[in-house]
């Protein structure tokens, strides 16, 4: 281990490290150019979604409770525009005045279906909240501005999940 200001910090395999924001590029750009493997739901598809009645219900997966942080700041949003959002994250116990959930799963059992699952997470990571989505009986899974991931639009879209990558739900939504 490294110390760094009287910190122990643990060294990271930089080389593993390039490697893998070398994919996570490659799959943004993938995306982009339609080659991700998966459909993916389009501007009008989005808007069909989330102008349906009764509004699509949200999980938003990896949830904070800093008010500094996107995730926060996307769910406040949505709250605002009239969305039922259930934040998830196991380190917190509540976002934005809202009871926070560990698990989708524990979300789900204690609140009830979600429509969507919004994942704020690395794209390493998501294939994970994909199947969790799956599980659930989510319609959409949704990976955030910024975030794609062959792996996950794959088990999403074979679990008979629609796709949204790398796209603002809050944005989307403020759109309508």
């Amino acid at each position: 281990m490294a110390r760094v200001d009287g910190l122990r910090m643990v060294e990271s395999d930089s080389s593993t490290r390039r490697r893998e924001r070398r994919q996570w590029t490659a799959d943004l750009l993938d995306l982009e150019e339609g080659r991700i493997g998966v459909p993916v739901l389009d501007r009008d598809d989005i808007r069909a979604l989330l102008s349906a009645t009764p509004k699509p219900r949200i999980a938003i997966v990896g949830a904070s409770p800093s008010p500094v942080r996107p995730s926060h700041g996307v769910l406040v949003d949505l709250q605002r525009l009239g969305y039922d959002v259930v934040p998830v994250k196991p380190s917190a116990e509540e976002v934005a005045g809202l009871r926070c959930y560990p698990t989708l799963a524990d979300a789900v059992a204690a609140t009830g279906p979600v429509d969507i699952v919004d994942v704020f997470r690395p794209p390493p990571a998501c294939p994970e909240h994909a199947r969790e989505a799956v599980a659930a009986g989510a319609k959409v899974l949704w990976l955030q501005l910024g975030i794609a991931s062959r792996e996950a639009g794959r088990i999403a879209h074979e679990g008979g999940l629609a796709v949204v990558m790398n796209r603002c739900l809050a944005v989307e939504a403020a759109r309508l």
